[in-house]
């Protein structure tokens, strides 16, 4: 008897070894969020002319100018950008580099932004600190579709079984919706942070149009805080149609065609990504679209004060 106990546990730790040695863990690059440039940007004379300064998940330098930015080594786009609103210059700063171990990692922040100019405008938006797997179109002319002033994805042609990373989590609870223009308003409900990523496959017509199939999903909401730092949590990979999968959830469907995505054409176009149909599990894919948001309920809707922290993204294969 004890002879087969033992056999039976060998089994179980050379089956869990095997298991483990056949796992690949592949970063993404500057995912573990060390390396971060500073871009040194002087606001409008009419906002007071300060030097404000906006950070972006890149080999680490500083920039000095009111340039728009372009990310040439590193794949990560963010929500802080530089606006250019009737030639005035403003920035907006919601992800923050902080100071985690002998690193970094990234915070994300939900806030107001407030832009007022004397007999010109006065605005405040709603704001969620977010990163993403593309670039912003600087420099934001507007308010109006903050999704087409976003490339979202970049090429990618593996398939991961999940998403790890390390995160921390600390929701807000009172939401409002705040565009720019219209009074503020209270909303019911309550922000969850998030990561969606999506594997698409696409491709484009003679007209330049962007169509795309979803080979495969892996979102996950935060609604709760966690107890400080959560460290390697991985959220699986769900490929083909998944809407029968018991882990299917709304939030998981196709991208509307009413909020779509964008991106560039072959042309230097800025156009809509049609996400037309579910992929078949087995397709390769051609794009990735990742985005990790500290709100999760779009453009200008979400909580003040609602955070989240990440740090160490990687894929699991």
């Amino acid at each position: 008897m004890k002879m087969y106990k033992y056999a039976l546990w060998m089994t179980v730790v050379l089956s869990a070894t095997v298991q483990l040695s056949a796992q690949k863990i592949e970063p993404i690059p500057f995912g573990d969020m060390d390396n971060w440039l500073v871009r040194e940007i002087k606001e409008s004379a009419l906002l007071g002319g300060n030097t404000q300064y906006v950070y972006a998940v890149a080999p680490s330098d500083t920039v000095k100018g009111n340039e728009a930015y372009v990310p040439k080594e590193s794949p990560w786009g963010s929500s802080n950008v530089m606006a250019n609103v009737m030639g005035v210059i403003k920035t907006s700063t919601t992800v923050f580099p902080e100071k985690r171990g002998n690193g970094y990692c990234a915070r994300m922040e939900t806030k107001l932004v407030s832009c007022k100019v004397l007999g010109m405008f006065n605005i405040k938006v709603l704001a969620s600190g977010t990163i993403f797997l593309g670039q912003m179109d600087e420099p934001i002319r507007n308010t109006n579709d903050p999704q087409s002033k976003m490339i979202s994805g970049i090429p990618f042609t593996k398939r991961p079984t999940a998403l790890m990373l390390d995160y921390k989590a600390s929701p807000a609870e009172k939401m409002i919706k705040a565009t720019g223009f219209s009074k503020i308003q209270n909303l019911d409900g309550r922000d969850s942070a998030e990561v969606c990523v999506y594997l698409q496959k696409r491709w484009e017509d003679e007209q330049g149009n962007i169509h795309a199939k979803r080979i495969a999903t892996a979102y996950y909401k935060f609604g709760q805080a966690s107890n400080g730092w959560v460290n390697e949590f991985k959220i699986p990979f769900l490929y083909g149609d998944i809407t029968q999968h018991p882990d299917y959830k709304p939030y998981m469907c196709l991208v509307p065609e009413n909020d779509p995505k964008y991106t560039r054409n072959s042309k230097g176009e800025m156009v809509p990504i049609h996400e037309e149909a579910w992929g078949d599990a087995q397709d390769e894919p051609t794009h990735i679209i990742l985005r990790i948001s500290a709100g999760d309920k779009g453009a200008y809707i979400g909580s003040p004060d609602s955070k989240l922290w990440v740090d160490n993204v990687k894929f699991v294969y």
